[in-house]
Formats: structure tokens, C-alpha cells, sequence
């Protein structure tokens, strides 16, 4: 066995109806001045609204920003920081998908440690003191909630930079799967492929450890057993609560392992043609299993995941693949794709390295038809 550090996960208020339970978080964490982030489909919602009145029915002043975009940037995440800085909370709420919860935490970084995001690439670049931070999703995908990470897109080359410190992580996260009821259908089936992807993805890279393998397996097994439901529309509340709880493990894994060459190669997806994260991805996924199965310890991760199936792997994830709105035709400039994902910090913990050669021939066995 080799070595590993594990890190904690959030306290976790999990169940139908929790969010109840957010003044009693807040005050727990010695808070007085909240600050709320969210995005506007959740104050469409009324959830926001909701986690409002709860608060300030017992006290509690909260002021709220609304105004977190999909793919949080740079200039999101100052635009968040200068709206924090008039208000001087004391406690931080990302209150949404993965976006809100990135931009909460990429507003936590800024406001008392300064600077921009990128100057927080990589781990532990926070020198001063973050605020208290919770995180109650409405989207069961990203794993944000358990993560001490803030995935951010740098202004003008639209790449995207993983800034992470464990002053970072959520001291509480509140999963209600009522919250995720509201979804739309699009951003219900990317989320729960991105929730799935990180399952499979943390189970074989080579930073796992028996912990995040743990986290790994439970959630695969708790979102293979709800993710046909929320795609075709059926999800009963139980099933919901199922691909919450397996997401958010998913997250944990991530935490405590890595990812590998699926996110490495969706991530320029992304960045150069507006493909939604979840999307990109899945795309990848699969391909990436194929090329991942010529190295022995990762097929046998993956033959487990088979016999927990009753079917291969492969036959199982072909018809969830068939969700993914289809791509149009067009010039895919792989050589830029390849170049672009060559440098990604996720493949070098894919079980199998990469080469320029082997990314090349990922992309041409996802994007052409030929």
C-alpha cells in the first residue's frame, strides 16, 4: 500500500427537508451577517427565497447575491468579492450548482488573502484565514459540497484552474434532495453524467487510496442504482436522495484522489467550443474506459463495476450515452484540443499516461465519424 493523506469531509445534514436545519448550521458556525450566493435560476426557483426567510426569521441578517454564472471566471468571481466587501460577512453560503458553490468559495479566497484567482492555482496558496463556508446544493453533479476546491475559468483563454486550500472546504453542507426537484431536464441529466464521471474517474487514477476508494464505491453503486430514473423523468424523492448522496460522495473522492484523462480531455472541450462540462465529459468517457482497460488494475476496477451491473460496463453506459444532445458537424481542430488538454493537471493521474499520440486518438474516436 502506498501511502496518502486523507482529507475530512463537511459535516453533512443529508435528508428530505434539511434545509430547515440551515439557521441552526448558521449559528452553529457563530455567524451573525450572511452572505448568500446564487445563481438567478435559483431565485426563480424561490429556494433562495426560502433559505432567506428561514434565516431571518430567527435573526439572522443575510444579504444575497444572485448573479453566479455557469462557468464562474476570474471577472465573476472579483465581480462577487467587491459586492462581499461592501457587505463584511461572516459566514458564507453557496447556495446552487456547482457554479454557485465555485463562486462562494472563489469569493471566500479574494476577500480576506486579495489578489486574483490564478494567483490560488494549485493547493494551499492561502496564506490568511477563510471565512466559514456552507454549501447546500440544488443540483446533484459536481460534488462541489465536499471539495476544498474552487474550479474557475481564467479571463480571455477561457481555461480552466482547479484552486484549492483546506481553509476552503465547506465546514457544513446540507443535502435535501427536494432542492433538486426544480431541475431543469438538461441540467439534471449533465449533472448526474458529471456525478457518474467522477465516480468512475476517482475509482482507477492513480491517486486513489483506500479511502477515496471507499467514497468511490459507494458512490458508484448509489448512482448506478438512480441515474436511469432522473434521465427518463421517473425519479422518485428516494431515488433523488440516492444520486445526491452519491454525487456528493463522488466529490469526497475526489478530495481525497483525483481524476484523470476524461476530465483532462472535456476540459479543452469546454474552453474552445462552449461544450457544457457535463457533456464534455461523458463524450470522453467512454473512450477513455476503452484505453484505460489495457492497464490490468484499472480493468479490474472497472470489471467490478461489471458484476455490481449484471452487464459489462460498456453495454451499461451505452444507452445512458444516447441523453447527450448531439454535436453538430464541424472543423474539431483536434491538434489544438490535443495541445491544449497535453498540459491539463488531471492526466497525470490517469492509470494509463498520455501522450500527444494517445489524446489525438481519444478525440478522433469521439468527435469523427469516421
Amino acid at each position: 500500500m502506498t501511502s496518502f493523506d486523507a482529507r475530512p469531509s463537511p459535516r453533512l445534514l443529508f435528508g428530505p427537508g434539511r434545509l430547515t436545519e440551515l439557521p441552526e448550521a448558521a449559528r452553529s458556525l457563530g455567524a451573525s451577517n450572511i452572505l448568500l450566493v446564487t445563481d438567478p435560476g435559483i431565485l426563480e426557483a424561490g429556494h433562495a427565497q426560502r433559505a432567506v426567510d428561514l434565516l431571518e426569521a430567527v435573526g439572522f441578517k443575510v444579504t444575497v447575491y444572485g448573479k453566479a454564472h455557469i462557468n464562474p471566471s476570474e471577472s465573476d468571481i472579483e465581480a462577487c468579492r467587491m459586492f462581499a466587501a461592501e457587505v463584511s460577512p461572516d459566514l458564507i453560503i453557496g447556495f446552487g450548482g456547482g457554479s454557485s458553490m465555485d463562486t462562494a468559495k472563489g469569493c471566500n479566497f479574494l476577500l480576506n488573502n486579495g489578489g486574483r484567482m490564478s494567483d490560488y492555482k494549485g493547493y494551499g496558496h492561502a496564506a490568511k484565514p477563510l471565512l466559514p463556508f456552507i454549501a447546500v446544493p440544488t443540483t446533484a453533479g459536481t460534488g462541489s459540497e465536499c471539495q476544498s476546491f474552487a474550479v474557475v475559468s481564467r479571463d480571455g483563454s477561457h481555461e480552466k484552474i482547479a484552486c484549492g486550500d483546506p481553509k476552503a472546504l465547506a465546514r457544513i453542507a446540507i443535502l435535501d434532495p427536494e432542492l433538486t426537484i426544480s431541475q431543469p431536464p438538461a441540467v439534471a441529466n449533465l449533472t448526474a453524467l458529471d456525478a457518474l464521471s467522477h465516480a468512475l474517474e476517482t475509482a482507477v487514477c492513480t491517486k486513489r487510496n483506500p479511502i477515496s476508494s471507499a467514497y468511490s464505491r459507494e458512490s458508484f453503486r448509489l448512482i448506478a442504482s438512480s441515474i436511469s430514473s432522473i434521465l427518463d423523468r421517473s425519479a422518485t424523492l428516494e431515488e433523488r436522495s440516492r444520486m445526491l448522496l452519491g454525487a456528493a460522495m463522488a466529490g469526497s473522492a475526489i478530495e481525497n484522489s483525483m481524476l484523470g484523462a476524461a476530465h483532462a480531455t472535456a476540459n479543452p472541450l469546454t474552453a474552445l467550443f462552449d461544450i457544457p462540462h457535463g457533456h464534455a465529459v461523458f463524450l470522453m468517457l467512454p473512450h477513455v474506459i476503452r484505453f484505460n482497460y489495457e492497464e490490468p488494475s484499472a480493468a479490474a476496477i472497472y470489471d467490478d463495476c461489471s458484476k455490481h451491473l449484471g452487464q459489462p460496463l460498456h453495454d451499461w453506459l451505452e444507452p445512458i450515452s444516447r441523453v447527450l444532445p448531439a454535436l453538430d458537424d464541424r472543423d474539431w481542430r483536434i491538434p489544438e484540443l490535443t495541445a491544449a488538454a497535453m498540459p491539463q493537471w488531471t492526466g497525470q493521474f490517469n492509470p494509463r499516461p498520455l501522450s500527444e499520440e494517445t489524446i489525438t486518438a481519444l478525440y478522433h474516436a469521439a468527435l469523427t465519424k469516421t
